[in-house]
């Protein structure tokens, strides 16, 4: 896996470049040498917050995590990002396109009591859409842990929404006609 580190309002180290490319590369072992690995790592306030994106076959896997103490904040997404690859294995391997995943490498996912998190917009982003099924469109969502995820209706072409509802079950926004 090729591991790439960026530092936001920090300067990188050469120890913090390494703690990050020796805790991503226990993920080696799930991807193939050919996978990208962008990390982030920055300080806002009292919060060093390490963030982690690694796209493959059209799947963008992210973690982000923060902590007072950097290298604490590098050793929890990585966590996170294993226990996401757990998680998704199944759905995964019904969608796999190639050769970037290596699925004997990855434990069956065993959920916790606590895998629950609270998000909240922070600010505004903007991403190119790309036509998907509802299942493909679930699946991006849960990779990118977030609560929702907005993409274009394959079959229809209109602007759709996935959410996760508070019951744990999803939701599908459509637009009216």
């Amino acid at each position: 896996m090729n591991i790439t580190v960026v530092g936001k309002n920090i300067p990188v180290t050469e120890g913090l470049r390494n703690a990050v490319e020796n805790k991503l590369s226990k993920l080696d072992k799930y991807f193939s040498p050919h996978v990208k690995a962008s990390t982030t790592l920055s300080v806002q306030k009292n919060s060093q917050i390490v963030e982690v994106t690694i796209p493959f076959n059209g799947v963008i896997l992210r973690g982000e995590e923060s902590n007072e103490d950097m290298y604490a904040a590098i050793d929890l997404v990585v966590e996170k990002l294993e226990r996401q690859i757990r998680k998704q294995k199944t759905k995964l391997e019904k969608r796999k396109h190639g050769d970037a995943l290596k699925f004997q490498f990855i434990p069956e996912y065993v959920p916790k009591n606590d895998e629950k998190g609270e998000s909240k917009i922070v600010k505004t982003k903007r991403f190119p859409i790309k036509p998907m099924s509802n299942e493909e469109a679930l699946l991006q969502m849960e990779l990118l842990g977030h609560n929702f995820f907005v993409y274009t209706n394959g079959e229809t072409n209109e602007v759709n929404v996935v959410y996760r509802r508070k019951d744990g079950q999803y939701g599908l926004i459509e637009p009216e006609n």
